[in-house]
């Protein structure tokens, strides 16, 4: 069996009940209660994965934003890219996590470590990242698991109520608040249905999956 899992579709629904599944166990222990802004690193830690800012070489496609190594159980984060920072750094952790719940087989991990243990020499590549300007396929899936993560639902329910999502700066305030880009911010509230943005005017509208109560209280 492989270490990597063969590429399928998930719904985000799918893909956000994972996330919150987390965030659940973690709820449970005395050591990892989720607060917001959600630490990555911390939510790294209760999975029993490492995290570590180093040098990470470019290859012939190019420069590596960030790897896993499975056996390891490490994610390692590239220090030279200046960008991989405060809520970008936060979102490319919470990605990385991403990868490894949703296409690492971890059962096959474990055995492959338990191999290990008894002699037998088994290598598997890492698993890269480069770059979110080409989000699909499992990349999407990724990103979507860590604006799942680092925003979930019932937590930016209880934070937008009588908030005008129409509005920049009360945009660049909330991500602020979660610890994310407003980059971050804006395809997680566009993939819930909350808000459209025209991409030529910027300017802000409501969408139609906006839960009710929200904009109560708000002239729109």
């Amino acid at each position: 069996m492989n270490i990597f899992k063969s590429f399928r579709f998930i719904s985000p629904l799918e893909i956000e009940g994972k996330a919150l599944n987390i965030l659940q166990e973690m709820k449970k222990t005395s050591h990892y209660q989720p607060e917001f802004p959600l630490d990555a690193s911390c939510v790294a830690e209760f999975l029993g994965l490492d995290v570590v800012w180093d040098t990470i070489p470019s290859d012939s496609q190019g420069k590596i934003a960030a790897r896993i190594l499975p056996l390891e159980k490490l994610i390692e984060i590239n220090e030279d890219i200046p960008q991989l920072k405060e809520g970008f750094g936060e979102s490319t952790i919470a990605h990385e996590i991403g990868h490894w719940v949703l296409h690492i087989n971890q059962e096959e991990v474990d055995r492959s470590l338990r191999m290990l243990n008894k002699g037998i020499n088994i290598q598997v590549p890492p698993l890269l990242c480069r770059s979110e300007d080409q989000l699909e396929g499992i990349e999407w899936q990724a990103q979507y698991f860590a604006s799942c993560l680092l925003m979930p639902q019932f937590i930016l329910i209880n934070n937008v109520k009588n908030v005008d999502l129409t509005k920049w700066k009360n945009l660049y305030k909330l991500a602020e608040k979660f610890g994310v880009t407003i980059s971050n911010l804006t395809h997680r509230l566009k993939n819930l249905g909350w808000i459209n943005i025209n991409q030529k005017t910027r300017q802000i509208t409501y969408g139609k999956s906006i839960p009710a109560g929200i904009i109560s209280g708000i002239n729109v």
